[in-house]
């Protein structure tokens, strides 16, 4: 059970907003040990406010890439804001830094800032619509792009009309995608695209090359465009767009989470093609050009080029996975690990293979004990804070949690 602390900021939290804390960052639906507040963060590590200290494997929900309050990238942040931040005009950093992601991102010819995942995926939208005028856009089913009206999951406050043009296809199923192109026909504006699937409490599922070049195939021969939305995968499965080892570029691709590690900075990034498009389009925000968190991006990505971050957790996630796999062996439980390593999702499954909901929640219960904050249904991550023996107390906080929920 959460601390006194935590639940008298819920009580406070239910009476001055709607539900309480809402939204993803919500623990409304799991177990009332997950602690809401969180009163400190630093390196991979996170303290609620009862005082309670967990190896975190949900980094903000991905936005930190680094490791929480990383000294260089504050302190960019931190010296910018001396020099300007929000004002009437950019600072001269929001060229540099759309130069910078220029020349790390290979389908990029330019680039507009923004703040959230929702922004750039909304931005990506209006551009793909008005590169020919047409409504179509597929996207795979149970796919999360944001929480806008057109991409909520959650249907209140929406109408019918904002979902009318938009067609479901399977990921990784070219005859399904092939069926929904034909769907479209010559009103096909674009499809969005997810780097993996990453849907919520279903195992995980990485593309294939067929799928992949099939997706590109189609738009280009309906003069329609390709939105790859990185917002979650981005700099986390490569130093580049997240298709770009299967050959693929999209023509826009969308960006937050990690650009800035937890600074709030996204972005949306396309190619020549599609920048007439990205030019007739009105959007804006008071706070998208805000300079401190460029200065935090322009760091961040100083660092993607030039450290082995990326190599370093994709080998602690092959730490971790092998050392889940065995220590779920020697409990004869059956547990799922799918997904990249850097972005695990782990459930416990039943004897026919369908996920333990129950049994899931209970080991993510005898994980939070031991100070890991594991989620049950959401893939997780990894951070380039983390080292070895974070990983190794991992997974004996597993073996402990595995052999409870066995004996349970």
């Amino acid at each position: 059970m959460s601390g006194s602390a935590d639940q008298e900021l819920r009580h406070r939290a239910n009476a001055v907003m709607p539900a309480g804390v809402y939204g993803h960052l919500s623990v409304s639906r799991r177990s009332p040990r997950t602690p809401q507040f969180i009163s400190r963060a630093d390196g991979t590590y996170i303290t609620d406010v009862d005082g309670n200290r967990y190896i975190d494997f949900m980094c903000g929900f991905g936005t930190n890439l680094l490791g929480y309050a990383h000294p260089d990238i504050d302190q960019a942040y931190v010296e910018q804001l001396a020099k300007i931040d929000t004002a009437t005009g950019p600072s001269p950093l929001s060229v540099e830094l759309a130069e910078a992601y220029t020349k790390q991102i290979a389908h990029a010819d330019w680039v507009m800032f923004c703040k959230n995942g929702s922004d750039a995926t909304s931005t990506a939208l209006l551009a793909t619509r008005a590169h020919r005028g047409r409504s179509k856009v597929l996207m795979a089913q149970g796919a999360y792009h944001g929480a806008s009206t057109w991409s909520t999951p959650g249907p209140a406050g929406t109408l019918p009309a904002e979902r009318e043009h938009f067609i479901p296809f399977r990921f990784n199923d070219i005859e399904s995608l092939d069926a929904a192109v034909q769907q479209a026909g010559d009103d096909l504006a674009g499809i969005f695209a997810s780097p993996f699937r990453h849907d919520l409490g279903v195992a995980q599922e990485l593309p294939t090359a067929e799928f992949a070049t099939a997706v590109r195939q189609a738009c280009d021969q309906q003069e329609a465009l390709l939105v790859l939305d990185d917002v979650r995968a981005g700099f986390r499965l490569a130093r580049e767009s997240s298709w770009h080892h299967l050959g693929v570029e999209p023509d826009i691709s969308c960006w937050g989470k990690s650009l800035a590690n937890g600074h709030s900075l996204s972005a949306t990034m396309g190619n020549d093609r599609a920048r007439e498009a990205a030019a007739k389009i009105f959007v804006t925000g008071s706070f998208w050009h805000a300079a401190a968190p460029m200065a935090a991006g322009l760091e961040t990505l100083r660092i993607i080029a030039n450290t082995n971050y990326l190599e370093h957790m994709t080998a602690l996630g092959e730490q971790l996975r092998t050392g889940l796999d065995q220590a779920a062996s020697d409990a004869g439980i059956a547990l799922s690990q799918t997904g990249p390593v850097q972005m695990p999702l782990v459930m416990i499954n039943k004897d026919d293979g369908s996920t333990d909901t129950r049994t899931t929640h209970d080991f993510v219960d005898h994980m939070l004990d031991q100070g890991i904050y594991f989620h049950p249904n959401h893939n997780m991550f990894l951070n380039a804070a983390m080292t070895p023996d974070d990983i190794s107390a991992t997974i004996v906080a597993a073996r402990h949690a595995l052999e409870e929920v066995s004996n349970s």
